[in-house]
């Protein structure tokens, strides 16, 4: 028998597409609604299960921006062949994405013990979801939001690529709240900040869901809910991405700082009172 019905999965692969790319983490979120609905959190199904449904969500950022990336992959095909193409930014700026991308992958790999012992702590999580909105507000706060997306850079690329570790170690940090914070701090506008995070993490998201998912389908979880759960996934982690976009475009980051407070604390109660165990 499976260790998530078809219900539970629906609303698991919901949460999931909600929370990956928004900067409220993914991974407190869903462990705080499977303690809540009786679902053992520490079963290997169950982590599985997650490691499968958030194969939907970064799916539906590669749709989202299937044009940006086709974009831009064409032009580091092109200036692979020709010199001259190498002076296009598009060019260049596929070459900071692999780049930056590096830094996690080395760290994910000498650090893996710690990241799945210790740091996995959902006591970790509720403390880096309180910093984490610190940092976020103080970005949001002192960044200059002058520079558009074009205006992006190398140095840019590696500091906002390479804060993607602060989620890694501290997941409660949110990969997107570290990242976008980051871009702030480098004065890039809130959509320009939003749209790199978005773009730095399609690697290391595609390869950490690849590479989990080759343990994840043998677990146990059961065919259909990891289906409902990974489709569910895909289509609210679209809308996500799209309201997001439409919403950094008008207003400042605060009420995620806000709502991530109220989770940290949250979790910290569940956690006292026995609800969650870490």
């Amino acid at each position: 028998m499976s260790a998530i019905s078809i219900g539970q999965a629906i609303v698991l692969g919901a949460v999931e597409g909600v929370t990956e790319f928004l900067p409220v983490s993914s991974t407190g979120h869903l462990k705080i609604v499977e303690g809540l609905m009786g679902i053992p959190v520490d079963d290997d199904a169950v982590i599985g299960f997650s490691a499968v449904i958030q194969v939907g969500a970064i799916a539906a950022v590669l749709v989202y921006f299937s044009k940006d990336i086709a974009r831009i992959v064409s032009a580091w095909a092109r200036g692979l062949r020709d010199r001259d193409e190498r002076y296009h930014h598009d060019y260049k700026f596929a070459w900071w994405v692999i780049f930056a991308t590096v830094p996690i992958v080395l760290v994910g790999l000498a650090a893996k013990p710690l990241i799945k012992g210790p740091l996995a702590s959902l006591w970790v999580v509720a403390g880096s979801l309180i910093v984490g909105s610190g940092v976020m507000w103080w970005a949001d706060r002192t960044g200059r939001h002058k520079r558009g997306e074009d205006d992006t850079s190398f140095k840019d690329a590696m500091l906002v690529g390479g804060s993607q570790i602060l989620a890694l170690l501290f997941p409660g940090f949110s990969r997107s709240g570290a990242t976008m914070s980051t871009a702030l701090m480098l004065d890039l506008d809130r959509v320009a900040a939003t749209r790199l995070s978005f773009f730095l993490g399609i690697p290391a998201l595609t390869g950490a869901g690849l590479y989990e998912l080759k343990d994840a389908l043998g677990t146990g979880a059961g065919a259909a809910p990891l289906a409902a759960g990974t489709l569910v996934s895909f289509v609210v982690a679209y809308a996500s991405i799209a309201w997001l976009l439409k919403f950094v475009a008008k207003h400042s980051f605060n009420a995620f700082v806000v709502y991530r407070i109220a989770v940290g604390v949250l979790l910290f109660g569940l956690l006292g009172a026995g609800v969650l165990h870490s």
